[in-house]
């Protein structure tokens, strides 16, 4: 039976692994076809940038994991809007189609789900 799980991507592209895990995590769940959900909030917005430039620092660039999620039949993407605008990120510039939502929606969202996953 499918559950209803939401992931959080709350941690920047590159400095840790986070970013990456969260994303491996969500794509392998997809590969069980678990229902699920990508928020992704704080410092984790900056995972949808266009256009990273991480080969110096020897790491598979982050926006073209991203771009695999409609294969996997991950498309309730969810960012905090006001997480972009702190960070002065236009939606407009971003790797994937997503849906803005405000912070204080962030609690109803987590209560449509039976598990939320944090990285």
């Amino acid at each position: 039976m499918s559950q209803k799980i939401l992931v959080l991507q709350r941690s920047a592209p590159y400095g840790n692994s986070l970013a990456r895990d969260g994303l491996d995590y969500v794509l392998t769940a997809a590969a069980y076809d678990q229902d699920l959900s990508l928020l992704f909030m704080g410092d984790g917005v900056f995972q949808l940038l266009n256009n990273q430039q991480s080969q110096e620092i020897q790491l598979k660039p982050q926006d073209k994991a991203l771009e695999v999620l409609p294969l996997y039949d991950v498309d309730k993407l969810y960012a905090v809007k006001e997480d972009l605008e702190e960070r002065n990120l236009i939606a407009d510039n971003l790797t994937v189609e997503l849906t803005l939502i405000a912070r204080s929606q962030v609690s109803d969202l987590m209560s449509e789900q039976d598990k939320v996953i944090g990285f």
